[in-house]
């Protein structure tokens, strides 16, 4: 994964963390976008202790599903 995956990674994360803290709806609007990142490096640092990829999906061509 490169810089730009990480980046791209931590945004999504960042999303997810952000849409958790509107739903629970007791922080001010200006709060939620620096706790959101905040959120998404430990989410990050999570899965780096892991090691886990991230997932693709890869559609298989018509030789592929002929061939099964």
């Amino acid at each position: 994964m490169d810089e730009q995956d990480k980046s791209n990674l931590r945004d999504l994360h960042a999303g997810f963390a952000m849409v958790g803290l509107l739903i629970r709806g007791h922080l001010h609007s200006s709060e939620i976008p620096a706790l959101a990142y905040e959120l998404a490096d430990r989410m990050q640092e999570e899965r780096n202790l892991h090691g886990v990829g991230i997932v693709s999906v890869k559609r298989r061509t018509k030789k592929e599903k002929a061939n099964e």
